[in-house]
């Protein structure tokens, strides 16, 4: 299985052997634990549920005087959840999409599920713009500041008919929210694979802040040799 959780650390360039610089977006990825696999026969479909960023557990008394072991960073119920497989409190869990699943419950995952040359997809979570008027957040063009217009400067103009239906439309381009969107990256290149530091670098960018978490997995779309 192609799939593997991890942050994105930011960006640095690589050269090759004959000098070329390429920009890449370096991501700290892994390890991550196989939580659930999927079955047609139990759930509907097929898939495999990762689990990734270890946090710090501690023991409780119960009301029966009983000892338990409790996190403050996630649920009894995913604590519990993760606990049947002997496995870590981790924070996120994501599930992946698989045709025929090679791993097992329990199994550890690492960067080096992918080698150099992968062509992967990058989700992400983009960042949040906050409001946005019209020109940042759909690229339209200013309006003319002579004329008496100098406060329509980046204003959006006129947004519905006055005849006819006499209303705005929905789904008409205005400011508003903008950012914090599921992004997915495609057919990106793998140009980095470091198993000891848990690293990939991928070429470009990718979408999020630093420390946003992204989700690599295999190109649904990969190139071909040559292309």
């Amino acid at each position: 299985m192609k799939g593997i959780i991890g942050k994105k650390v930011g960006m640095t360039q690589v050269f090759d052997e004959k000098g070329k610089v390429t920009p890449v977006t370096v991501i700290q990825a892994g390890p991550c634990y196989v939580t659930q696999v999927r079955t047609p026969e139990r759930d509907g479909y097929t898939a495999v549920q990762l689990g990734y960023d270890e946090v710090p557990t501690y023991q409780h008394k119960d009301s029966k005087g009983q000892e338990e072991t409790r996190s403050r960073k996630i649920s009894k119920g995913e604590l519990g959840h993760l606990q049947k497989q002997s496995l870590p409190a981790l924070r996120t869990l994501r599930e992946f999409r698989v045709q025929t699943p090679d791993v097992k419950e329990g199994d550890k995952l690492t960067v080096d599920v992918f080698i150099k040359g992968d062509y992967v997809d990058v989700v992400g979570v983009s960042k949040g713009r906050g409001f946005a008027g019209a020109i940042k957040r759909h690229g339209f063009n200013r309006q003319p500041t002579t004329h008496g217009a100098s406060d329509r400067t980046r204003a959006p103009g006129s947004s519905g008919p006055t005849t006819g239906q006499a209303r705005v439309l929905k789904g008409t381009r205005r400011p508003g929210h903008m950012g914090t969107d599921r992004v997915t990256a495609q057919n990106l290149e793998v140009m980095v694979v470091d198993a000891d530091r848990h690293i990939i670098a991928v070429k470009g960018t990718i979408p999020g802040a630093k420390d946003g978490l992204v989700i690599i997995k295999q190109s649904v779309k990969a190139r071909q040799e040559g292309s």
